[in-house]
């Protein structure tokens, strides 16, 4: 086990090879969630797993699972992965780096004739990022049971497409119940996506838990009228009220600095017309925090302070809870196999918790779980110009390759 690595480049052609898939004129990818590109990289992503000989099995989120056989099939499996969908404007690594990885650390078990005690699992998990049909992390959740099917299926995107029509559409809707299979433990690879990792020159992050999330949409309501005849003081403006709202919600996480942020990150003006006053407003908020006592109190200023300038304004304003994700703690177990390996390659490592949200989160709720860290150009994530080194993929592969290997001996030794 001492002297097995993963295959370096072969690893990064695979990457560049699903780049493509949905590649931008940027450098980017936009291959959204159940889209034809989505379907495109999933059939690529299979094909690949069945020709390095695992068995591919489908659940009715979609999640896929590509399982290599291990000496002892009564144990559960060990289970690598993240996710394959991307932003509208995302970058080649952001999940598809812990997808691959995944992969590549089976190849090269294959390479070097390499027999687990465990079965291994290499897992795309459907509808990771949110950006198409919230929340994010849908699919994992559901197998962790923080949601259920019917709710799954129900989730619309802005132009009403639902998620379980979709899914059938591009003919992933599997036969096998979401959560029905059992999961050892999980690693997931995935780049920081911040800038922590680079500003101290450390090679790999060793994960130990995710920051607490909390999702919103608002609906703010006033009154449309003539931009040329209405008064200033008889004006009813969604917009204005809106923009105040914003620059409210960016001043709670201020006043809860360093570790609180807040974001509006998406936001719709109706009848969007230059010269009708805007009567209604759509915009999301997105609220994370470490703590979940804080992340509640940010929770509670915000919507104090949107009731306070719709009541200031004349205007109605409709708060709606789409997603609380509460701070995760990985398993110690986990996250020690995971420094053992930094250490055992001798790469510069530290301690990390997650400021972005992953599948293991949810995972973590029903298997042991732990995730590495790679570091990223400038911390840049969400983003066309994302950008990682072969070596730092390679360098994050190798630890997930002897984490897993590490796991796997202790889970054979437990059994015995």
């Amino acid at each position: 086990m001492q002297n097995l690595t993963i295959n370096a480049e072969r690893l990064w052609d695979s990457l560049m090879e699903t780049a493509r898939i949905g590649g931008t004129a940027k450098g980017g990818i936009c291959r959204l969630t159940l889209t034809d590109l989505d379907r495109q990289v999933r059939d690529w992503f299979r094909s690949a797993c069945e020709a390095a000989g695992c068995e591919v099995t489908v659940d009715e989120l979609g999640n896929m699972f590509a399982r290599r056989p291990g000496k002892d099939p009564s144990l559960p499996p060990i289970a690598m992965g993240s996710h394959l969908d991307t932003q509208p404007t995302g970058g080649k690594f952001d999940g598809v780096l812990g997808v691959l990885a995944g992969l590549e650390v089976i190849r090269s078990l294959n390479d070097a004739g390499y027999e687990t005690n465990a079965p291994i699992e290499v897992v795309n998990w459907t509808n990771e990022e949110g950006s198409r049909f919230a929340p994010a992390m849908l699919a994992s959740g559901v197998f962790a049971g923080a949601f259920d099917r019917p709710f799954a299926d129900s989730r619309e995107d802005r132009e009403g497409k639902r998620f379980g029509e979709e899914l059938e559409r591009i003919g992933y809707r599997g036969s096998e119940k979401c959560g029905e299979r059992k999961i050892g433990a999980f690693f997931e690879l995935h780049i920081e996506q911040g800038p922590i990792l680079e500003d101290e020159r450390k090679e790999v992050g060793v994960v130990t838990g995710v920051q607490g999330m909390r999702w919103y949409e608002v609906t703010v309501t006033g009154f449309e009228s003539h931009a040329g005849t209405t008064p200033m003081h008889l004006r009813r403006d969604a917009l204005v009220g809106a923009a105040r709202m914003v620059e409210a919600i960016n001043g709670v996480a201020l006043a809860h600095a360093p570790l609180a942020v807040s974001t509006v990150g998406l936001m719709e003006v109706r009848p969007n017309s230059r010269n009708i006053l805007p009567g209604e407003v759509f915009f999301s908020i997105d609220l994370r925090h470490p703590d979940d006592v804080v992340l509640a109190e940010m929770e509670g200023e915000v919507k104090a302070v949107i009731a306070r300038i719709a009541g200031e304004m004349k205007l109605d304003a409709a708060v709606a809870d789409i997603w609380n994700s509460p701070a995760v703690h990985f398993d110690p177990a986990c996250v020690g196999a995971v420094r053992a390996a930094a250490e055992d390659f001798g790469y510069s490592h530290r301690d990390i918790v997650s400021g972005a949200g992953h599948d293991a989160a949810y995972i973590s709720r029903v298997a042991p779980t732990a995730m590495v860290f790679v570091p990223c150009e400038k911390g840049i994530s969400h983003n066309e110009s994302e950008k990682i080194e072969p070596d730092q993929a390679a360098a994050g592969a190798n630890v997930l390759l002897r984490a897993v290997l590490a796991y796997d001996k202790a889970m054979a030794d437990r059994a015995a």
